[in-house]
């Protein structure tokens, strides 16, 4: 019997869990029907012979679980047969002002192969109103839950060579549920795709693991769609779990997508992501309330890319693997802001043979990249990034003499000199030697300065310019050039650069990676002098997305110390994490600065009075940062904008007993920053004091 099946879930005799069991034609029978379909009306339900054609009803013309006779007159004017060898077209023709779709149940998962679901052919898309390809034009089309409604899936795709083109889909999610396995996400790309309650004891997994590699989808391309946020652009009153949820699939393409607001990650594999293409997103504000890394990779990943995407204001990493099996190439893109929750590296690698490469990382409470030392993680090459303001070094390669859960996501500091052939075994990349100057300072000759140093024997040594000033790890700013280390480890390169120039390097060796960062030497002037260096301050990228050039505009005044009339704290009642009115109003002032001075950032630190444990105190502290912060967002201010600091109970306003001293205590304080380096003034308050 030639064919290839795929079970669904639901029951047969045998006790085993499956749902209807679609069968692809054996050889000789005829390909099923496939048909141009206009989606007429954005009501959901039963599938009735009625006035217009619903999303529903469109997904099962297409899987061959409803045919156009079934339909009403009305209906079957939008439904025209295609000639045989295309895939089946939705589109979209429904009323003015009805163009969001709100689900009431799961739809029918999607078993039609070469099917597009095309949202960019309902009147009003304008594909014009957008300047950059990482942030596509608003959808016309929604696709969210009905009010007061659980959806856990927007679209569930189990087929070869489906597109999803031009949709916004928001507000899926579950509640209490076992969902380790299958989470619940806006499209769920997967064959044989688990239910929604699936934990990972369930025997529908056991099934599921037999399943045989050519039985996942291939070529799915999901573009040019919002996940997590309706057209409008305003945060929903409902996010969803996760954005693309990638179970069991190979070759998936997720491009061109402004993917954001999502509960947990944008984008997460399972079971099986070979050839996953992540490219041209905007990956924004991620994480809020569970699994905190914008696009966290496990399972099997060969030959994955994640190139140019914008990866901006997520809670945890941008960029997590987690033991993945094969290896990803990540080139070209912008992450910034992130560890606005979790102080996390801002890219986290596991495993070995990942090629990182031309990004710019930025902007990080952590590291820019950790190399994880367990399990063994080698030949990592990281090489010609940029980055820029990291709580830590450039690239941290952890070793497991330092095994906390910190150590491994944040890093642990420079490594000493590899001393043991041990540590190859210990240490992430091998425990290359980072490079080390022979001086901390070299003085310029006629035109040009001589740097020496040494390296692993024939390692290539890249330079870089360091463009903040102190650390002596500061962040590798801007590559310099290549230089090789000789057989007895030594390395030497000619540079034209000015006095008072910092530089650092690492070493790449093939066989074991790229390694960490020398500590800083400094370039001084031929007569030995440092000449004072001017400090301005640098340009802060945005993940807003790009505006059309502004009209000339007159040069502004001299800058002067800007004096904030606005209140830097808020109250809690006790064990209480919610907004109060009166700090609401607070809030809204709050709100109203940070939006009238974009320049401004600001810290939400959490705090709690002392009466409960250390880890419970710190919980409670930050659910009250987060619930600050969620008002805040719902007020428009950027998430890049804003960074959680839970302290608990180490911090408390006064050291006295009692209603009126605990209640100063239970608070959120907000700790600005002018990024153009000017002074701030700012006013407490307790007009929103909660006493017991």
């Amino acid at each position: 019997m030639n064919q290839r099946w795929w079970i669904g879930w639901g029951t047969v005799a045998l006790g085993m869990p499956v749902v209807g069991l679609a069968i692809a034609p054996a050889v000789g029978q005829s390909a099923p029907a496939t048909y141009s379909l206009r989606v007429t009306s954005p009501l959901d339900g039963p599938v009735t012979p009625d006035a217009g054609l619903t999303l529903r009803e469109a997904i099962e013309l297409a899987n061959g679980t409803l045919t156009p006779a079934e339909l009403s007159p009305a209906e079957q004017a939008v439904v025209q047969p295609l000639p045989p060898g295309q895939g089946s077209r939705i589109g979209f023709d429904l009323p003015p002002g009805q163009t969001t779709i709100a689900l009431t149940d799961l739809l029918p998962e999607i078993v039609a192969p070469e099917l597009l679901i095309d949202g960019t052919t309902q009147a009003g898309y304008d594909a014009a109103a957008t300047y950059d390809p990482k942030f596509p034009a608003a959808p016309a089309v929604s696709l969210t839950v009905a009010e007061g409604g659980e959806v856990a899936r927007g679209l569930t795709i189990a087929a070869d060579g489906v597109t999803v083109r031009g949709l916004s889909i928001y507000g899926f999610r579950t509640r209490d549920r076992a969902t380790q396995t299958t989470p619940p996400s806006d499209i769920f790309i997967s064959a044989l795709a688990p239910p929604v309650d699936a934990s990972p004891r369930s025997p529908a997994l056991g099934l599921f693991r037999l399943d045989q590699a050519e039985a996942a989808p291939h070529g799915v391309v999901i573009e040019q769609n919002w996940l997590g946020l309706p057209p409008d652009g305003t945060f929903p009153a409902v996010p969803s779990a996760f954005g693309v949820s990638v179970f069991n699939a190979v070759d998936t393409v997720v491009r061109h997508n402004r993917i954001q607001n999502h509960d947990g990650s944008a984008i997460i594999t399972g079971f099986r992501a070979n050839g996953l293409q992540v490219s041209e997103n905007a990956i924004i504000g991620n994480g809020l309330a569970g699994m905190p890394d914008a696009i966290r990779l496990e399972g099997a990943i060969a030959a994955s890319a994640i190139t140019d995407n914008l990866i901006c204001a997520n809670d945890g990493s941008g960029i997590y693997l987690f033991k993945p099996e094969g290896s990803t190439q990540i080139s070209g893109n912008a992450i910034q802001y992130n560890g606005r929750r979790f102080e996390r590296a801002a890219v986290y690698l596991m495993g070995s043979d990942h090629q990182l490469t031309d990004n710019f990382i930025g902007y990080q409470p952590g590291p820019g990249v950790a190399v994880t030392a367990y399990p063994l993680s080698h030949r990592n090459q990281i090489r010609g990034n940029r980055y820029a303001e990291l709580d830590g070094l450039s690239i941290d390669l952890n070793t497991q003499g330092n095994t906390g859960v910190q150590d491994f996501q944040k890093g642990d500091g420079p490594n000493p000199p590899r001393n043991s052939y041990h540590r190859r075994q210990e240490t992430g990349n091998a425990a290359i030697n980072a490079p080390q100057f022979d001086a901390y300072r070299f003085t310029s000759g006629p035109g040009e300065v001589t740097l020496t140093g040494t390296a692993d024997s024939g390692s290539e040594v890249d330079l870089y310019r360091l463009a903040e000033p102190g650390f002596p790890y500061s962040p590798l700013s801007e590559p310099l050039g290549t230089v090789t280390a000789g057989p007895e480890g030594t390395f030497s390169a000619s540079l034209d650069l000015p006095p008072g120039t910092r530089v650092s390097a690492i070493a790449t060796d093939p066989e074991w990676g790229t390694s960490e960062p020398a500590a800083a030497a400094t370039v001084l002037a031929a007569d030995g002098t440092l000449p004072e260096q001017p400090t301005t301050p640098a340009e802060r990228p945005s993940c807003a997305p790009p505006q059309p050039p502004p009209a000339p505009v007159e040069p502004p005044p001299p800058l002067e110390p800007l004096r904030l009339e606005i209140p830097r704290n808020i109250h809690f009642a006790l064990d209480r994490s919610n907004i109060s009115p009166e700090s609401a109003d607070v809030l809204d002032q709050i709100a109203a600065a940070l939006l009238e001075y974009p320049f401004l950032t600001v810290e939400l630190r959490g705090h709690t009075d002392p009466r409960a444990s250390n880890a419970y105190n710190l919980a409670l502290s930050e659910r009250r940062a987060l619930a600050a912060r969620d008002y805040l967002i719902r007020k428009g201010v950027p998430m890049e904008r804003m960074r959680i600091v839970p302290l608990g109970e180490t911090q408390r306003r006064s050291q006295g007993s009692g209603p009126l001293p605990y209640a100063r205590d239970r608070r959120v304080e907000f700790v600005f920053t002018d990024v153009r380096g000017l002074d701030i003034i700012f006013q407490d308050q307790e007009g929103d004091l909660q006493l017991e």
